[in-house]
């Protein structure tokens, strides 16, 4: 029965698994493998390059993808391509003889190679020899992987493995591997996770320098943050806690852009270090007496190293949220010196409205006062009129009658005005 309704992913994820298949390998071969730094934004130039080397040799180039794996004729070639680099491996058969004497990038065109896209961050030769362990030993491992502390060990397939880790003139690193009598992919398959150690550890060694950089940039901030927390406790007005805000504000920017500096760098190289691990457990080495196994070698040189881009990465964390607990602090500082302001403002407003309030009882009197006067001295001269035509009017005794009869009727006016002006004041509900 075939199911019909299938995820629109579903083939593409599946084929994921199957995306990378291992080469299979057979010693004795010669095997030159680079990896070259070129950012995300190269996908078209990484296929490009690689379409120019199918023209040269007449080989089908792929028609997508992040894999390829052809045969050239003089070499074959594995190419992957991933989020920030891209890696060129080369094969070849080589006689069995001095390892090193031949090397399969010298069989690929060297225009080809010096116009590479990115960076070089990893050149490796592995050379694979048939056993023979004695004759290995004899042939003094140190001078033929370019000198240095000879690391070694028995791999859980029986294959052995020397490296030391160091550039030779070429600016390569070399890596002997002698077979077990392994099957090709079981070879080809050893042979690839040794090259990824190596990839993924100079990957996440990137972020080191980095780490370095950014440890200074955080002590000096540091420093700032524990003068500014200092002088916190000596400011008295709100505008010298305005000054101390603005500083942490400038430092609060300062961590931004170091998190935005930092922050893809070191989570990539969480994952490439998560990623060399897991290779050398894959590995499941055993030791070679007098020499110290690949995981010691990385145990040793590149844990710390990570460990170094982890403390610099906590300290940050640490370094914005002190930043961000002394802002607050210091906020609410502010916060409470002007509510101290405010109250006082509006206890000086409330002076304000009393005084202004028993200036306008007191105008108000007056008012009245003078109104009634000057409606007395009208109403005076009315009964003045009146005199003449009857003289035995008494004008003192009605003008003095009418005085608080006046000022009652203008006081009743005033209230009447003042209560009709207060209600258009008053908020509707």
């Amino acid at each position: 029965m075939l199911i019909q309704k299938d995820h629109p992913l579903r083939q593409q994820l599946h084929e994921e698994v199957h995306a990378r298949p291992f080469v299979a390998t057979s010693a004795p071969e010669a095997i030159s493998h680079i990896a070259m730094f070129c950012g995300e934004d190269t996908a078209a130039a990484d296929q490009a390059h690689l379409y120019d080397l199918c023209d040269r040799f007449g080989i089908t180039p792929p028609t997508g993808g992040n894999f390829f794996h052809a045969d050239f004729g003089p070499f074959s070639l594995r190419w992957e391509r991933h989020t920030e680099f891209c890696t060129y491996t080369f094969h070849q058969q080589a006689p069995e003889a001095v390892p090193f004497q031949t090397l399969a990038v010298d069989r690929v065109p060297e225009d080809w190679i010096n116009s590479l896209p990115g960076q070089c961050l990893v050149a490796i030769h592995v050379a694979l020899q048939k056993s023979q362990a004695e004759a290995l030993v004899n042939r003094q491992l140190a001078s033929l992987l370019g000198g240095g502390e000879v690391i070694g060990s028995i791999m859980s397939s029986g294959a052995k493995v020397w490296t030391t880790f160091q550039l030779c003139d070429d600016g390569f690193s070399r890596i002997i591997v002698e077979d077990a009598e392994l099957s090709p992919f079981q070879l080809g398959r050893l042979v690839q996770r040794l090259l990824e150690v190596e990839t993924y550890r100079m990957m996440s060694l990137l972020a080191l320098p980095l780490a370095q950089d950014t440890a200074r940039d955080i002590a000096h901030t540091h420093k700032e943050l524990r003068d500014i927390i200092r002088t916190v406790s000596k400011v008295a007005d709100v505008t010298g806690e305005r000054k101390l805000l603005i500083r942490l504000s400038e430092l609060a920017t300062h961590v931004a852009q170091l998190n935005s500096k930092t922050d893809y760098r070191f989570s990539a190289t969480h994952a490439y270090y998560a990623l060399v691990q897991s290779r050398l457990q894959e590995l499941r080495e055993e030791r070679i007496d007098g020499l110290q196994t690949l995981t010691e070698f990385m145990d040793r040189r590149l844990t710390p190293a990570y460990k170094t881009c982890q403390s610099v990465e906590d300290r940050k964390s640490r370094l914005s949220n002190r930043i961000t607990s002394t802002s607050d602090l210091l906020r609410t500082g502010v916060d409470i010196s002007l509510e101290e302001q405010n109250h006082a403002l509006l206890a000086s407003m409330n002076r304000r409205a009393l005084l202004q309030l028993r200036l306008q009882q007191t105008v108000e009197g007056l008012s009245v006062a003078a109104i009634s006067y000057y409606l007395v001295g009208l109403i005076g001269y009315g009964l003045d009129a009146l005199h003449t035509p009857w003289p035995d009017i008494n004008t003192v005794v009605i003008k003095g009658i009418s005085v608080p009869v006046v000022v009652l009727l203008v006081w009743m006016a005033t209230r009447a005005v003042k209560n009709k002006v207060a209600a258009a004041d008053a908020p509707k509900t």
